[in-house]
């Protein structure tokens, strides 16, 4: 089973896998330890991460980021609306009532959903993990936003399920940061005295802040804040409005009205931005942002920060609200840590500062990777092949939930809503509802608080309905209990419902021997009656998942065959041109003049077939024949110059194992001195015989010119060398006689006989799991 967890990024993704005693952040197809998160769609195929953002600025239209923004919202949502659009050039549209895009893939319009593409990312991350660990990939824990919703979760788990793979646990990232911390630490305190940390995350596109207390073997989330409008994307985005309007006046062109020259200008921001964490005053230069024009301009650190002072100012109130609600003092916080590539802004690091006076603000866990390697612990945690030091999570809900219901009609002063997990309710939980009724209700499970949730996310989460619910036995109203749990995930679910009627059993004391002694006891027990009951939430059924996951597989099989056929063009391509110019070079004295000649009319016809209308677009197996037909000529060609650059080499080896072997069955050395003379008799002669046989191939080789195929190859030679191994070693690798040792105190062993040797004793090997070193 490989343990595998995954930072799911707004603007690149990282993968962790556990081993070699520890945790790697392992590389994609590139050599980059992120992988983009995008998708794109082309005429032929998708791309996905790497290739996506390769041609990005080319297919801007059908080329959708924001994937971690839009999972899980409407298209009415004001944030995908107001926000999300301005970073998405891809057409947004509602897809089943969620938000999806509008694409031209395989020369036609198609439509996708959030859920989808997120779904295709994960494949690729999959694919990524399971390439780099040789083994298939399915259990993973993923990290996600704290801020995460009952419907982004289960968008993101559904998606997870068209990629097929099972999530483990969707672990919060502040929560994964905290486990990356903590389980590596040996100098936790007690439980009485716990450490407490707050953890400041400032990504791409959003804050995350939690306080957890750290005491030995566990972590213990206290609270949680966060503002979903603050990263480095927003930072972006005001550099680009203010050259986008300098550039109006000093060029007289409107860079924001052209796709490409937008995307020009934010990679030059995006430069311009880390060399002013470094620099008090940066250049800015941008080749062709558009009508030929190269851009330039300056901008001092000064200049910048009051640019981004909006942004700035966002910071402080969830970082203030976090401390507040874990009901701490600042001079109760003993270490502020900090994650996240925005952190390395001087000016974000100086308004977090100004929140935390006479903090150090620390980075001991690495900034880019952390959550990461958090969800990689998890996952090791939750995977029977690993052993990882006992350590337990407690993590909280970000948001009140409630139930509603319709009131009883034989109870008019009835309740009608409770809040059953308030605010930093633990997680895992569950509790017990309990309702009187004698016909069937329904429950309306909500967030508390709407105005609290990211953008216009419908506080909706579930909905349960209780059937078959009648009077009970004596004509009352029935006591229904309905349970219902915050799971691991931090979702929602309604687990049970049940009545419960008192039984009266008799209970017959029995004396010693056998015979009642007093009269028979009754004792009551309550029995448990199931209620018939359904409910549903905001995932998708699980037929949708199921077509969803077809639909998945049949565009990912189409994406490999274009890959794999693209492979095959232009190995053809290469072999062309390679053999081509090898023939005048290192392959002329092994070629004849009539193999060149044809050989080089084969190379024309497929360069010629190459480059016309069919060969430019034709199938996989067109090419393997091409290619496989090119290769029945050039083989012998290629083999000639591949044994005269081997043949020493192995002649060589076949001569030192020939020496070895004689010199230890002539030497006369002690080591050898038990062994019999015919035997060291029948390996000279082994030796001899094989000798004269490697003499007379190479004189006969010597004979032959090059241009022909060799009569002595190197596999012929290293079958020899095997053989004489096989032959001679059994011979002279006998091992000495042993000679009985009399102990001290025991008679000599009469003549003729032997004294046996007992068995070395023997060690008994366990195999069980992995341990992984987290210290």
């Amino acid at each position: 089973m490989a343990v595998v967890g995954i930072d799911f990024g707004s603007l690149h993704s990282k993968i962790g896998v556990a081993r070699h005693r520890g945790i790697d952040i392992i590389t994609n197809e590139v050599s980059n330890r992120q992988t983009p998160s995008l998708v794109a769609f082309g005429p032929k195929q998708r791309a996905i991460g790497e290739p996506a953002k390769t041609q990005e600025t080319s297919n801007f239209r059908n080329t959708i980021g924001s994937l971690k923004r839009l999972i899980g919202r409407t298209v009415s949502d004001p944030e995908v609306q107001n926000i999300e659009k301005t970073f998405t050039n891809a057409t947004l549209i509602d897809v089943n009532g969620t938000v999806g895009v509008e694409v031209k893939y395989l020369g036609q319009t198609q439509q996708f959903s959030a859920t989808q593409l997120v779904g295709a990312y994960l494949g690729k991350l999959r694919d990524i993990a399971a390439n780099e660990l040789k083994v298939g990939v399915s259990d993973v824990v993923l990290a996600v936003p704290v801020w995460y919703t009952d419907v982004q979760r289960r968008a993101i788990i559904d998606a997870a399920s068209i990629a097929g793979l099972n999530i483990l646990r969707l672990i919060n990232d502040t929560t994964a940061t905290a486990l990356g911390y903590g389980i590596t630490k040996s100098d936790l305190p007690e439980a009485d005295n716990p450490r407490h940390v707050i953890f400041v995350d400032v990504g791409h596109s959003s804050l995350s802040a939690a306080v957890v207390a750290f005491s030995k073997g566990q972590l213990t989330v206290k609270s949680t804040a966060f503002d979903t409008n603050v990263g480095g994307r927003y930072i972006d985005q005001a550099l680009v409005n203010y050259f986008a309007e300098q550039f109006k006046t000093k060029y007289k062109i409107d860079v924001l009205s052209n796709p490409k020259g937008t995307f020009r200008l934010a990679a030059g921001c995006d430069k311009l931005k880390k060399v002013l964490s470094a620099n008090s005053e940066a250049p800015l230069n941008v080749e062709s942002i558009m009508n030929d024009i190269d851009a330039s301009s300056r901008l001092t650190r000064e200049e910048y920060e009051s640019l981004i002072a909006g942004v700035l100012d966002r910071i402080p109130a969830p970082l203030l609200q976090v401390l507040q609600d874990a009901g701490l003092s600042l001079e109760q916080i003993d270490a502020i840590e900090l994650v996240g590539g925005c952190t390395r802004i001087p000016a974000v690091r100086t308004k977090i500062q100004s929140v935390f006076p006479g903090k150090v603000l620390s980075t001991t866990i690495n900034q880019d990777e952390a959550i990461a390697r958090g969800a990689t612990f998890a996952c090791a945690m939750l995977s029977p092949v690993f052993r990882v030091r006992d350590f337990a999570i407690h993590d909280i809900q970000a948001y009140p939930i409630k139930v509603e219901w319709e009131k009883a009609p034989e109870d008019p002063d009835e309740d009608t809503e409770l809040v059953v997990f308030p605010k930093g309710n633990g997680i895992p939980s569950t509790k017990v509802l309990t309702f009187y009724r004698n016909k069937p209700f329904e429950i309306q499970a909500s967030y508390t608080e709407p105005s609290g949730l990211p953008g216009g996310i419908n506080p909706w989460i579930a909905k349960f309905t209780a059937k078959s619910v009648g009077p009970d036995a004596k004509g009352d109203l029935s006591c229904v209990k309905v349970k219902i749990r915050l799971n691991l995930h931090g979702l929602l679910s309604f687990e049970a419902a049940y009545t419960e009627e008192i039984e009266e059993k008799e209970e017959t004391p029995m004396s010693v021997d056998g015979e009642p002694e007093a009269p028979p006891k009754k004792k009551k027990v309550v029995k448990k009656i199931d209620v018939p009951f359904v409910w549903g939430s905001t995932a998708l059924d699980k037929s949708i998942v199921e077509t969803l996951k077809e639909q998945e597989a049949e565009m990912h099989a189409a994406d490999k065959l274009v890959m794999d056929t693209e492979d095959r063009k232009n190995a053809l391509e290469e072999y062309v041109y390679d053999t081509r110019g090898k023939l005048d070079d290192r392959y002329a004295p092994f070629v004849q003049p009539a193999e060149k000649e044809k050989l080089l009319a084969a190379l024309q016809e497929a360069e010629d077939w190459l480059y016309s209308e069919e060969g430019e677009d034709a199938t996989k197996s067109a090419y393997v024949a091409k290619l496989d037909t090119l290769k029945a000529l050039g083989d012998p060609i290629t083999n000639r110059w591949r044994e005269s650059e081997e043949r020493s080499r192995s002649v060589s080896q076949l001569r030192e194992t020939l020496n070895r072997y004689m010199t230890d069955a002539t030497s006369g050395d002690e080591k050898y001195s038990h062994i019999e003379e015919k035997d060291k008799q029948a390996v000279v002669e082994k030796v001899a015989t094989v000798q004269k046989w490697l003499e007379d191939q190479i004189a006969r080789q010597s004979e032959k010119p090059k241009n022909v195929d060799p009569v002595l190859t190197s596999a012929g030679i290293l079958k020899k060398k095997e053989e004489v191994i096989y032959f001679c070693h059994p011979l002279l690798a006998k091992p000495k006689p042993k000679v009985a040792v009399p102990s001290p105190g025991t008679e000599t062993p009469k003549s003729g006989t032997e004294t046996p040797n007992p068995p070395p004793p023997q060690k008994e090997e366990t195999q069980g799991p992995s341990e992984m070193d987290v210290d």
